[in-house]
């Protein structure tokens, strides 16, 4: 418990599972009020629940421009304001196969998410922030964001789009005192990995194709989120945070 983020009114994306949850939780834990948005609400309010004081659930598909206006709406109402933008939410694509064979209903969903959801989100932000004085944004890029990977194209230019997003926000921000930051973790054990890694022969070629020699936990890209939204990294403007156990260097 810490009192870094005191007083200080977050909303977190795809808050439900994963690194979002965690990240709402390490918020929580060191004094920050806290909105769970995701569009699994029934996940968002048991994660809500378990976390406990300031916090609460609301509904959101970050595709949608308005509902990312109602959660930055439902923050303003329940504590009065916005300050911290953890903007999480994302999801993969479909992997492997001819380029010419990937479904085109994948390209739409995963860039409408991952790169149109965070811009809605972003856009959807800044009012409040703007009203607050300033703040900070985090954005859940990824270490996709950076390098390549076969089978994996629509992932690939959703989070390669992400990072010129932050780049671009941050540029444009500044002079409102708003920090936008990405982080860009490599394989987290979470969800959107599972499948993968119950399968034993699989986890182990991923733990060996990582220098680190393991995965990341959900908690270990959240704080480097928290880094990002605290005045520990306040000269820090459009940074890509990599945290990937070293593949990016391999």
């Amino acid at each position: 418990m810490g009192d870094r983020f005191a007083d200080k009114i977050v909303l977190v994306t795809g808050a439900a599972s994963g690194i979002g949850h965690a990240g709402a939780r390490l918020f929580a834990e060191e004094g920050a009020k806290v909105v769970l948005a995701d569009r699994n609400l029934a996940g968002a309010e048991e994660a809500a629940h378990a976390i406990g004081g300031a916090a609460i659930a609301i509904a959101a598909d970050v595709a949608d421009f308005a509902a990312c206006e109602a959660m930055v709406a439902a923050a303003e109402a329940a504590f009065g304001g916005l300050d911290i933008a953890f903007n999480n939410a994302g999801i993969p694509s479909g992997i492997g196969g001819e380029f010419e064979d990937f479904a085109l209903a994948d390209w739409n969903q995963v860039i409408g998410v991952n790169l149109t959801g965070a811009f809605h989100s972003i856009r959807a932000e800044v009012p409040a922030l703007k009203r607050r004085g300033g703040g900070a944004i985090v954005v859940t890029a990824s270490i996709a964001s950076l390098i390549a990977a076969k089978g994996m194209a629509s992932y690939l230019a959703s989070k390669h789009g992400v990072a010129g997003l932050v780049k671009g926000a941050a540029l444009d921000l500044i002079p409102h005192n708003i920090r936008v930051n990405a982080i860009c973790p490599g394989m987290v054990d979470t969800a959107m990995i599972a499948g993968a890694t119950a399968i034993p022969e699989v986890l182990a070629a991923m733990k060996a194709a990582t220098p680190i020699g393991r995965i990341a936990t959900p908690e270990e890209a959240a704080r480097a989120a928290l880094f990002l939204a605290s005045e520990d990294s306040s000269y820090m403007v459009g940074t890509l945070l990599t945290l990937d156990g070293g593949v990016s260097l391999a």
